[in-house]
């Protein structure tokens, strides 16, 4: 069966693009006026006052729109998330592309090349005839991923740095990797990377995940890239207020994290620190529950990144919260990083207290420790960039760098990619690291 499509660009290029699509096979359910298509959106399918186009989009799987804030509004895509469509978006200069990125939609293609217009809506076609879906050029056609849930106590050890960090070394020869900001307190990563938190992010993938349409093509278009080098990683933003957490139930981010697996190689997770399950304190046992997030992509996770402040206090609340990690994860391995070490922060020989306290309370045997580099991480959250990016040659980054190789890539029976090998053989990396915490 061929992709059904409807045309709302308008003279002179609908008339291109439909016979462009009818040469590539895909059927051109219907050419709508762009200005009628925003009617009939913002007052809605079921109001006689609005246009026909609503109706028509019900049999469209993908929506070519003008980029113009007169047509591409929050309410056309809101109507096409109901009816499972699609949008490639068309059109050019920075507007344009700003107000793609807003609603997490891909780059707008110029709409008088109509051959690049048919292959970003192929991307999106049900037909299996069709080549592999592909992630912004790179195969995304392994049936399976791994899903790493980045996790740490109150009182803010680093949880959302590390995984943004983990997530861009993790993608450096890896093929697809995405970030989900699964925090229902506190998300950050949109604001971290210098991304907009308007767009559908994580939410609406939950939403199409509970509906049964989520898929890879649908994972790329509400996720938004961030490229570092030969690095991209695909982010899918967190809420944009704390109040929408009953958005992320357990089932929903379950169905999500898994149709994640199928999309891409590694699924770095960042989420909450509470770990209570309420059901026995509250009235409603089948209302929603505010750490089931945190729970669900827990237990879904293949490899559990504990993060442990180094510092008495953060160590002490880390303690306390290891046998209810332990206790939801179960058997899931878990790579201890102590982050943020620094000099005078334990007194003398930081490193054995932290190695004795944690061997003698949690039965840990193996840490990675990550040494504080103030000067990198405010540079990144200044610049909201990568920290990679910013600062390559942090002891932050190096250290990261080695808890991939050394910790998650083994626990998940991987490689490391060459780069990060050669480093690790070297040993260049943690000399730097000793240099820096002397």
């Amino acid at each position: 069966m061929s992709a059904r499509v409807a045309v709302a660009v308008g003279a002179p290029h609908d008339g291109v693009l439909a016979e462009a699509l009818h040469r590539a096979g895909l059927e051109a359910v219907a050419l709508l006026d762009p200005l009628a298509l925003s009617a009939g959106a913002v007052v809605g399918p079921g109001d006689p006052r609005g246009a026909a186009a609503p109706a028509l989009l019900q049999g469209a799987d993908t929506v070519i729109v003008w980029a113009h804030r007169s047509v591409l509004t929050r309410e056309l895509v809101t109507l096409c998330d109901r009816g499972g469509a699609r949008i490639v978006a068309v059109g050019s200069g920075a507007d344009a592309d700003r107000l793609a990125a807003a609603f997490g939609l891909d780059e707008p293609v110029d709409p008088g090349d109509a051959e690049a217009v048919v292959q970003a809506v192929r991307r999106f076609a049900p037909d299996p005839l069709f080549a592999p879906v592909t992630a912004r050029g790179r195969d995304v056609s392994d049936p399976r991923g791994s899903v790493i849930a980045v996790w740490g106590p109150e009182g803010a050890p680093g949880r959302s740095t590390l995984a943004a960090a983990l997530s861009f070394e993790l993608a450096r020869g890896a093929g697809v990797t995405a970030l989900v900001d699964a925090d229902t307190r506190a998300p950050s990563q949109a604001l971290a990377l210098g991304l907009p938190d308007e767009g559908p992010g994580f939410a609406a993938a939950c939403r199409h995940a509970e509906a049964g349409d989520l898929d890879a093509g649908e994972l790329l278009r509400i996720s938004i890239p961030v490229q570092h080098r030969d690095a991209q990683v695909d982010v899918l933003c967190g809420i944009n207020r704390p109040a929408r957490w009953p958005e992320l139930s357990a089932s929903r981010v379950a169905a999500a994290l898994e149709e994640c697996r199928r999309w891409a190689r590694f699924t770095v997770v960042d989420v909450a620190p509470s770990l209570e399950e309420d059901d026995e304190i509250t009235s409603d046992l089948e209302g929603p529950r505010r750490n089931a997030a945190t729970l669900a992509a827990l237990r879904a996770a293949d490899v559990v990144v504990a993060v442990c402040a180094a510092e008495p206090v953060g160590v002490a609340r880390f303690l306390r919260a290891y046998a209810d990690l332990r206790q939801v994860v179960g058997p899931v391995p878990v790579l201890i990083a102590v982050n943020r070490l620094r000099p005078g922060g334990l007194g003398f020989d930081g490193r054995g207290q932290v190695r004795r306290a944690l061997a003698r309370f949690a039965g840990v045997d193996r840490v990675w420790f990550l040494p504080e580099d103030p000067r990198a991480t405010d540079a990144a959250v200044l610049q909201a960039r990568p920290l990679a990016e910013v600062a390559p040659r942090s002891p932050l980054v190096t250290g990261v760098r080695r808890l991939v190789g050394e910790g998650v890539m083994a626990s998940i029976g991987g490689e490391p990619a060459a780069g990060v090998r050669d480093e690790l053989a070297s040993g260049r990396g943690p000399r730097r690291v000793r240099r820096r915490t002397a």
